[in-house]
């Protein structure tokens, strides 16, 4: 049987691949250390736990109006390197992300660059030769700058490139930045409305040397 093109017809110069949810699984992690943050200043856990994800940690910080922003950015990001149980690869994606070549894909994420390498480590994945984190622009997701960015780093324009994504935050900054998406459903307990396609794991993808993709 032949193989089914997500995209019929397209061919993408490079692939800009989220982080948490995305590529690897820390949402226990994440939410243990968010929650402790959350019982720290007598915040309802579940309110915290429900706008974390995809999100910069100064941006879920500045939504609770908690004074000294830094220092609270500091001890989440201290607590979330020194906690990695759990943390794991979603499936086929090592295989798959080591399949492409090095200077077509990036990591784009909401997390800390020290955090992010952590993770990835943790999870047993290559560490991208592009890799943007939260510091590095002014506006986090879903403000599109961080897709832009990793786009301008590997020298191609954004609507040849296609991103992962699986957070909400994430998929509205791809769409304000006019890329194309592929959402991973992973990690998701209940179905994410979207109009753009999904796959489980990467498992069932593969990618052709000239950038199309199929399942």
């Amino acid at each position: 049987m032949a193989e089914s093109l997500l995209f019929p017809d397209r061919q993408f110069a490079a692939f800009l691949f989220d982080m948490d949810g995305t590529v690897l699984t820390s949402v226990v992690a994440s939410e243990r250390v968010w929650g402790a943050w959350a019982r720290r200043h007598d915040l309802d856990v579940a309110a915290v736990l429900k706008c974390i994800h995809g999100r910069r940690a100064i941006e879920t910080v500045r939504s609770f109006d908690i004074p000294d922003e830094a220092a609270e950015v500091q001890w989440l990001m201290e607590g979330e390197i020194a906690d990695v149980e759990g943390i794991d690869a979603i499936e086929g994606a090592a295989a798959f992300l080591n399949a492409l070549p090095a200077d077509r894909w990036a990591v784009v994420t909401s997390a800390p660059r020290e955090l992010a390498k952590v993770r990835l480590a943790a999870a047993g994945l290559p560490l991208p030769a592009v890799l943007v984190t939260a510091e590095d622009v002014e506006h986090g997701k879903p403000a599109p700058d961080c897709f832009l960015l990793a786009a301008q780093r590997l020298g191609h324009p954004i609507e040849d490139c296609l991103v992962f994504e699986d957070a909400p935050a994430g998929i509205a900054a791809a769409e304000a930045a006019g890329a194309s998406i592929v959402v991973i459903t992973a990690t998701h307990s209940h179905p994410l409305e979207t109009p753009h396609p999904g796959v489980s794991s990467y498992g069932l993808l593969k990618s052709t040397p000239e950038g199309a993709l199929s399942f």
